[in-house]
């Protein structure tokens, strides 16, 4: 088992840490058979140490036939065998921990895969049957059951009901090869509290929850239509569907099981939920005790909407005695390098707005590459001042830009392959696939250092002047600003408020200070902005006379009045 020995016992270790979000079947393939895995990841440890980072959160490495990106669980206590085994496991924990990094793994409770020996057990058995209690059965509509029992959409496109030939049909909120579990069965509740302390028998130091608002359901025996299901509130804890207030008894019996660690496991939930007060209660310290919010993600490069969701979410996280946590890109969204070269999106929805590319890297839909990145660059330090937890997605250290121009043959995402012909606005016809390419690590080569032979999402030709061999040691480069970045971060951390600077956060102008004389300045404008007096320490750009040009940030050491 893993050795927390050199890492601090601090609970509290958590609320201010740099995660870094490791997807594994894109970060590093030592096997060469195109699929990242833990062998590769522990290769990668000393460049994880080196970016500073406090902490890694693991997607899915569990057995999986993929159907969503390994969000299609077969067996919860085990790794798939293309990304390794139980003792590699082991070893990732155990060189990480050395390396001073904390483990935060993913853990899919909603539902599983199809594959999953409970799910292949309740097809097998007949209705009414105890296997079939673990999900979401409900018989048929019409003579025989012919008919779906709701006109429900799934996530990903088409219907949200699967039939299995006898007249009963399950439910899946997401691909049909997800069916839900069934959260008021016992025997689901109990299996997973056996996953937590699998893994927290492990070494692991947290999870991060998928999708925590949707597992409990409250289905009538008559169930709403689509529409009936559209105009319900979903603030007032009792939709049928999401965000009921009987989730956190879930998560009350969750957090029992974290509590018997030292330090306890930490959670982060991710709840997409429309209330600030909604939210706070997965951030509760009975409940998961810290939740995402992803405001800054949807946000446009403006100072209004910054200055706006750093106040709300800071407030909020004052009221749970939480920390909030701070997110820019990860594998669900555009990279926010390629989101802030769009045009803006003014209030509307579409984080996940379709980009496509030249096989050059030009943009051929209006995308501002420099633009994108300078502003990709600012908007990362002003986050990484910020009091509360920084999560950063990989790749995003190099600056790079969303891969549009993946071939329909290669593409994986079943967003992209259920909306083809009738996108909707979350993914826009084009997925996920492009923010979960393989990453470069050298400037040349079959897969840019990903691996000996190949990846499994084409990479661009572009990729290897954003490599981490080409800006290793380029001065100025998007990797080492982020190491800069997180190296003063950790020096400068103190408590967890800030000040705004009102004299000078006018017009297009940002600027904020936290404990100890730190100071952050954010120029979302075009034209250079003066800086106030003071040592500067890092810059997003290079100073212009003296000046924060249009689209940066800069970190300063304020002079004392």
């Amino acid at each position: 088992m893993a050795s927390e020995s050199v890492i601090a016992p601090a609970a509290s270790w958590w609320r201010q840490a740099a995660v870094y979000q490791i997807y594994p079947r894109s970060f590093a393939d030592a096997n060469g058979d195109g699929i990242g895995d833990l062998r590769g990841i522990i290769s990668r440890v000393p460049y994880l140490a080196g970016l500073g980072v406090d902490a890694v959160w693991l997607s899915p490495f569990y057995p999986s036939a993929l159907a969503d990106g390994g969000y299609d669980v077969a067996d919860y206590r085990d790794v798939d065998p293309r990304i390794g085994t139980l003792d590699e496991f082991d070893q990732l924990v155990a060189v990480l921990h050395e390396a001073g990094i904390r483990v935060i793994v993913d853990i899919v409770p909603n539902h599983s895969s199809n594959d999953h020996a409970w799910f292949r057990e309740a097809l097998a058995a007949p209705k009414g049957s105890a296997a079939r209690e673990r999900y979401i059965f409900r018989d048929g509509l019409g003579a025989n059951g012919e008919l779906p029992p709701a006109d429900w959409q799934a996530a990903f496109g088409g219907p949200a009901w699967e039939p299995v030939g006898d007249g009963q049909w399950y439910l899946h909120t997401f691909a049909k090869e997800q069916p839900d579990f069934n959260w008021d069965n016992r025997e689901v509740r109990d299996d997973f509290l056996r996953t937590l302390r699998f893994w927290s028998d492990r070494g692991v130091d947290g999870f991060r929850v998928d999708v925590a608002n949707l597992l409990v359901k409250d289905l009538p025996e008559v169930l709403p239509s689509r529409a009936e299901l559209e105009s319900m509130d979903r603030d007032s804890g009792k939709h049928p569907l999401m965000d009921r207030d009987e989730v956190h008894e879930v998560y009350a019996e969750w957090r029992a099981v974290f509590n018997e660690y030292s330090p306890p496991r930490t959670a982060v939930a991710e709840a997409w939920v429309d209330s600030p007060v909604r939210r706070a209660k997965y951030a509760a310290p009975t409940s998961l005790g810290q939740a995402f919010n992803f405001d800054l993600l949807t946000a446009d490069f403006d100072p209004a909407q910054f200055r706006r969701i750093v106040t709300d979410n800071l407030a909020q996280s004052a009221a749970t005695g939480s920390s909030s946590t701070w997110v820019l890109s990860n594998h669900d969204v555009t990279r926010h390098a390629t989101r802030y070269g769009l045009p803006p999106l003014d209030g509307r929805k579409g984080v996940k707005q379709g980009v496509e590319w030249m096989l050059d890297g030009a943009p051929s839909d209006g995308v501002n590459l420099a633009l994108g990145l300078a502003r990709a660059r600012a908007a990362t330090l002003f986050l990484l001042a910020l009091p509360g937890s920084a999560y950063l997605y990989q790749g995003e250290e190099l600056g790079l830009h969303e891969v549009g121009d993946i071939p329909a043959e290669h593409r994986q995402d079943p967003a992209y392959h259920r909306s083809v012909g009738q996108p909707d606005w979350t993914y826009d016809g084009l997925g996920r696939d492009g923010c979960r390419v393989p990453l470069p690590w050298s400037a040349t080569g079959s897969s840019f250092g990903f691996g000996p032979d190949g990846a499994h999402l084409p990479q661009p030709g572009w990729f290897g002047d954003v490599s981490v061999e080409s800006q290793d040691a380029a001065p100025g480069s998007t990797l080492n600003l982020y190491r800069e970045a997180l190296r003063l971060r950790r020096e400068l951390q103190a408590g967890e408020s800030l000040e705004w600077d009102n004299v000078r956060s006018q017009d297009d102008v940002l600027a904020f200070a936290r404990p100890g004389g730190w100071v952050s300045i954010t120029n979302f404008g075009d034209a250079p902005a003066t800086l106030p007096a003071g040592e500067v320490l890092l810059s997003s750009a290079p100073l212009e006379q003296g000046l924060l040009p249009g689209n940066s940030t800069a970190w300063l050491r304020a002079e004392a009045p």
